[in-house]
């Protein structure tokens, strides 16, 4: 017997469809639109009274005294300027001389910023830019991963993604890492999109920060040149020879410098990666030996599972991208929580686990853990900060509790979340 199918005629309507690219520009004027006024607002009730954000100051600063006055942000008299407009005299020998220290071309993404002459207006217009990439950068996780939580849970996340530790302190002091998250976020959404020059061209610009993305690139590159993927790897080998070459043709000396002072950066950091913070501030008597055992067997177990994520299903991909930013924040000489906001993204893996595993309670499961992780580490960083300073415990929960979780729970991470 034939089956038949019904097909339902399209309803016809006098009112054209709005123009894909009319839609786009009035959306992008929305969000504008938004951002001032939230920048506006900012300035008004916060930044013009206590003008902070520091970590975004000695860039501001660096790159409008290349910008305005054509002076090298690298250089001692760039440098003792950052000092001088952030604690009003010199930097001590140890503290942190607060220089520029970053790749040239990260100017390129605040360029306009550095032309206002207001600190407190550029700042508060950073925050709010800060605010929406982590948004943005959340958005694309969501998309990545496939995963669709009840609209109630959806928003309490979002929110919860700005005020859990590394999001909201890295919103506090500028922090470049919200970029870099929101870099890695849309490159990896852009690589399962096949949308690979827009992959190569994100990754490129992620290494404004490159102890965050020192272990995601390789593998990356070498997933692209597995599947065959030129476009990815010519893309980034593309945007990152016009990203350095463009740089030198402004200062011709700024690898040298920014290498220069990447060698001065651990002379007044007290703080290295966990690892080194387990072998060398709690237990020291287990020294630099065994932090360089502990690295290498971490790094190897990370490098086995490569295979996996280059060759292997999308959910074993996730896994490998995401254990990578994992052990990275783990084995960086040099790291910092802002640098942990990236954590998210095994973060969602896990609750988007926990969802399909529990199915109707599990909704309510992931709000209650993001409940006690926003109260637990704010409540351990008031307990513990010294001054300025956080103690070097808010640097180990959440790397090391997500590495054992993802080593423990590999084969229901990369089973349960199947779309």
């Amino acid at each position: 017997m034939k089956r038949l199918t019904l097909q339902r005629k399209p309803v016809e309507s006098n009112l054209k469809a709005t123009p894909r690219p009319l839609m786009v520009a009035l959306v992008s004027i929305l969000v504008v639109a938004v951002i001032l006024l939230d920048a506006y607002a900012t300035y008004i009730v916060f930044t013009s009274k206590f003008p902070g954000a520091n970590d975004f100051y000695s860039r501001w600063a660096g790159g409008r005294a290349f910008l305005v006055d054509g002076l090298n942000p690298y250089s001692d008299e760039v440098t003792h300027r950052i000092q001088l407009g952030m604690y009003g005299h010199l930097a001590e020998e140890g503290a942190d001389q607060v220089a520029f220290a970053y790749p040239l071309y990260t100017v390129y993404l605040f360029l306009p910023l550095s032309l206002i002459s207001s600190y407190p207006q550029a700042q508060a217009i950073w925050q709010v830019i800060l605010e929406f990439a982590l948004l943005m950068g959340v958005f694309f996780i969501f998309r990545i991963y496939r995963w669709q939580p009840k609209p109630w849970l959806l928003v309490i996340t979002c929110f919860w993604s700005i005020l859990f530790y590394p999001g909201a302190r890295s919103i506090i002091l500028g922090q470049f890492a919200i970029v870099v998250f929101a870099f890695i976020a849309l490159a990896l959404w852009a690589v399962k999109e096949s949308k690979d020059i827009l992959a190569g061209l994100c990754l490129a610009l992620s290494t404004i920060k490159p102890q965050m993305v020192f272990l995601l690139i390789p593998l990356l590159l070498l997933w692209a040149i597995y599947h065959r993927r030129w476009r990815v790897m010519g893309s980034f080998v593309i945007a990152m020879t016009v990203l350095v070459l463009s740089s030198l043709l402004l200062v011709p000396t700024w690898i040298a410098d920014f290498f220069t002072w990447m060698s001065k950066y651990p002379s007044y950091t007290a703080i290295g990666s966990p690892i080194w913070t387990l072998t060398h501030y709690f237990f020291p008597q287990l020294g630099t030996p065994v932090e360089i055992v502990i690295s290498l067997l971490v790094l190897g177990y990370l490098l086995y599972t490569w295979r996996g994520a280059v060759n292997g299903s999308w959910l074993e991909f996730d896994w490998g991208v995401a254990m990578t930013l994992i052990v990275t924040n783990l084995v960086a000489l040099r790291t910092a929580t802002t640098n942990y906001v990236v954590l998210l993204m095994p973060t969602f893996i896990v609750f988007k686990t926990l969802e399909k595993r529990f199915r109707r309670r599990g909704a309510m499961l992931i709000a209650l853990i993001e409940l006690l992780l926003l109260i637990g580490f704010w409540v351990l960083f008031a307990m513990t900060v010294v001054g300025d300073y956080e103690h070097p415990v808010m640097y180990l929960p959440l790397p090391i509790g997500l590495w054992l979780i993802f080593v423990a729970a590999k084969p229901h991470l990369t089973r349960l979340t199947v779309e």
